[in-house]
């Protein structure tokens, strides 16, 4: 990821933020912006926006990719960090940036404070690392999607963080202060103490072991469980209290594994306390004892809580507050009963589906088809078919229309009489239907015809001028013949 070095944002200029910013906007639906599409983003008054791009990449705010197919620009890590700091201290949020005072698998910590001097902290989320690449497996941030970039993937796990601090906050919980964020940088108030980890001896533990176990407590009962409660994420102040940081990993406790999570939070700090400080209580709470006080999960969007969850919810809410009369109550049953019975009466009385009216026209289709060929034409008709007509009537459904249906034993009179005539010739007709309805043959016919057209188009597209890779390639190619055919005539 490489270090963050600030030195150079004083010396940027408002333009070379606004190309920035057009890589930005361009990697929304790029991973390789070009550089056309840069400058016609940026709308730089005078001009130069190539200029302004090799003075970001020469900073490595902005990274050139030179590929096979392809030339553009991406953000880099410190470019992102830029835009971010930059919005932060327009806002008057930040003046001044500290040393990195900590840092993890998916973020790092700096002392930042304001124009008054207040001291705070900056967190950065950083996803991405190689000591944690499993995303997909641990979080749900890319939903549905297989992939995603890193940078964005970092601005959802920001905005979560902030999301959950500050709904905490406002509850009364024992987490730090939320200021702002912006992009995937997060700023909260600096917290006096030491992570639990490096804490090796406490005044009063069984007090401490239980103020831990209340606030998991406390947590479920507000919809919410921590998922990563341990050591490293408790801050434990001069006062001998903890402060509880690190939330984008939070779940809510209708998450289907909800359960689980919240065993592996009090069976962390349970063997923390037996190896550190050697206690160990038999008291310890059970995700069955969690009483639901508030929704927070809801109001924070927390993974897990789904939408199928929130309409049950608001069911037996309503059903909570409604106090009828049960006579009232039966006459609307009384109602619903009826109701019920007349559409199961409609319901009879139509087809069931569209595909079942669509089968029995074609059936209905071709009898009186047969019908008419063995009243104009002398064909032979071998036993089995004589059957599958008699089945075949024997499927449709009555019809108001009694002028189109064919009587069984008209179509055997018919068949016998014709026997008898055609079997000195011989003669021998097939008949094949398709039981695929005309219109979805039709769609599936211009589809074809659409991939195909579709195909044509994409040979014929070229990428031409500066933006073609391709072409650059081919002539500096053609350059290097003409060195090299130079050199063997001398």
């Amino acid at each position: 990821m490489g270090r963050l070095n600030v030195a150079p944002l004083r010396y940027l200029s408002r333009e070379d933020f606004r190309a920035l910013s057009a890589i930005e906007m361009g990697m929304k639906n790029h991973e390789v912006v070009p550089g056309n599409l840069i400058s016609s983003i940026a709308n730089l008054r005078n001009g130069g926006c190539h200029k302004k791009l090799m003075n970001l990449t020469k900073h490595r705010l902005a990274v050139k990719e030179r590929g096979k197919k392809y030339d553009g620009f991406r953000l880099s890590n410190s470019g992102y960090d830029y835009l971010a700091l930059r919005a932060l201290a327009s806002r008057d949020v930040i003046a001044s940036m500290g040393n990195q005072v900590g840092t993890g698998k998916e973020s790092d910590i700096y002392l930042v404070s304001d124009n008054e001097g207040k001291e705070m902290v900056l967190k950065i989320h950083r996803l991405g690392r190689t000591s944690f690449r499993k995303i997909k497996e641990k979080r749900d941030y890319h939903d549905k999607r297989t992939t995603a970039s890193w940078i964005y993937l970092s601005r959802i796990a920001a905005v979560k963080e902030f999301a959950f601090m500050q709904a905490l906050h406002d509850r009364g919980f024992p987490v730090p202060k939320p200021i702002d964020f912006s992009r995937h940088c997060v700023v909260m108030e600096a917290i006096k103490g030491f992570p639990l980890c490096q804490v090796h001896a406490i005044q009063n533990v069984p007090a401490l072991y239980e103020e831990l176990m209340e606030l998991l407590v406390n947590l479920a009962n507000h919809g919410l469980i921590h998922g990563d409660f341990n050591e490293f994420n408790l801050i434990l102040g001069d006062d001998d209290h903890i402060t509880l940081i690190d939330f984008p990993q939070m779940v809510s406790t209708s998450h289907p594994n909800a359960e689980w999570y919240f065993d592996r939070d009090v069976t962390c700090i349970r063997d923390f306390f037996k190896k550190r400080f050697n206690y160990e209580s038999e008291l310890y709470p059970t995700f069955q004892e969690i009483s639901r006080e508030d929704t927070l999960d809801l109001t924070t969007c927390a993974s897990g809580y789904s939408k199928e969850i929130q309409e049950d919810l608001e069911e037996a809410l309503q059903m909570m507050t409604l106090e009828e009369e049960p006579e009232e109550e039966e006459n609307e049953e009384d109602k619903e009963d009826a109701r019920d019975n007349d559409q199961t009466n409609t319901e009879k009385d139509q087809p069931s589906c569209p595909e079942a009216r669509n089968t029995s026209d074609l059936l209905q289709r071709y009898l009186d088809d047969s019908v008419g060929a063995l009243d104009h034409t002398e064909t032979f008709i071998e036993p089995e078919n004589e059957n599958l007509l008699i089945e075949y009537e024997s499927i449709i459904p009555e019809s108001p229309q009694k002028e189109c249906q064919v009587d069984n034993d008209d179509i055997e009179s018919q068949a016998n009489t014709n026997r008898t005539t055609t079997r000195k010739s011989k003669a021998y007709s097939t008949r094949s239907m398709s039981t695929i309805p005309p219109e979805d043959v039709k769609a599936r016919v211009r589809k074809e015809q659409f991939k195909q057209r579709q195909k044509i188009e994409r040979k014929r597209m070229l990428v031409k001028g500066e933006a073609s890779a391709v072409n650059r390639k081919r002539k500096e190619n053609q350059d290097e013949i003409k060195d090299f055919a130079f050199f063997g005539n001398w």
